[in-house]
């Protein structure tokens, strides 16, 4: 039983650093990053104008996206999610 009860707390324990990390700030950075080379290095093999300035839009909007999602949660686990 006791080592039931701490399986139970090692999972839980990875449950909360996994969820922390996927709601942290440090993650969003961490792929608008990713995000921007991805588009710049895109931007370079198309032959298209501008590829360090162009690719900023899209990396704000995904920025702005996931620090909107938390209000937008919110909102919906009040109004509509129903268990």
């Amino acid at each position: 039983m006791e080592k039931k009860i701490q399986s139970i707390l090692e999972r839980n324990k990875r449950v909360e650093s996994d969820k922390a990390w996927e709601t942290s700030f440090t993650r969003k950075i961490i792929i608008a990053i990713f995000t921007y080379i991805i588009i710049v290095l895109f931007f370079l093999v198309a032959d298209l104008p501008k590829p360090f300035i162009n690719p900023i839009v899209p990396t704000v909007g995904f920025l702005l996206s996931t620090l909107s999602l938390p209000l937008f949660k919110k909102i919906w686990l009040k109004y509509i999610y129903k268990r």
